[in-house]
């Protein structure tokens, strides 16, 4: 294993992704693991673009040089391809498979990319990991858990330097009791679609 990790959260405002990086932060500490984090959003609250760097181990900074994220957790399809710069070939790209119309194409302004050619695009340039992360997170109970969703993903990629226990701990430890099932549902859920996944491809 690397002695640094580079993942890269990306989505549109109000789908959590601060949260879900500042869940990475914590569990990093909860490790005794080195970890700087960071974020940078445009209009989040008409649903601009959000993205956060998280950097764990042999690291002294939050920003990650491009191409070398091993990483990419994306809650929107195209936010995955808008900072794939990030990634190289062995960079694995995980996104929801349900786009968020942005306000300038719901008003007919532009047209929203044809999501196989995002897909395409992706898988030319880095390992693409689809999943329908907002169905998982219904099922688990609620759809706001969709971020949840997708920090269990990310645990099952066998990417981050501690186990994903420690992960679902600082979930729960996050939430009042009456979602604490909830969450761990959901999370549970996106490591299941992830090796399933796995074992499809393998």
């Amino acid at each position: 294993m690397s002695d640094k990790t580079n993942i890269v959260l990306t989505g549109v405002g109000g789908q959590g992704i601060i949260t879900a990086a500042n869940i990475l932060g914590k569990a990093s500490v909860n490790a005794k693991i080195n970890v700087f984090t960071s974020e940078a959003h445009g209009m989040a609250q008409r649903g601009g673009t959000v993205i956060c760097t998280v950097r764990m181990g042999n690291v002294s900074s939050p920003l990650i040089p491009s191409g070398s994220a091993d990483v990419i957790l994306s809650m929107e399809p195209i936010e995955a391809l808008r900072y794939i710069t990030y990634a190289n070939k062995k960079t694995k790209v995980i996104t929801d498979i349900n786009p968020i119309i942005p306000f300038t194409v719901a008003v007919g302004g532009c047209a929203y990319p044809n999501l196989e050619d995002v897909f395409k695009e992706i898988r030319s340039l880095a390992e693409l990991y689809k999943i329908d992360a907002l169905k998982l997170a219904k099922e688990s109970g609620h759809i706001i858990t969709k971020n949840i969703v997708m920090l269990g993903a990310l645990a099952a990629t066998d990417i981050l330097p501690f186990k994903s226990d420690i992960l679902l701990d600082i979930i729960l430890d996050n939430v009042p009791e009456r979602y604490k099932d909830i969450n761990k549902k959901a999370f549970n859920s996106g490591i299941r679609a992830i090796k399933n996944l796995k074992d499809f491809l393998s």
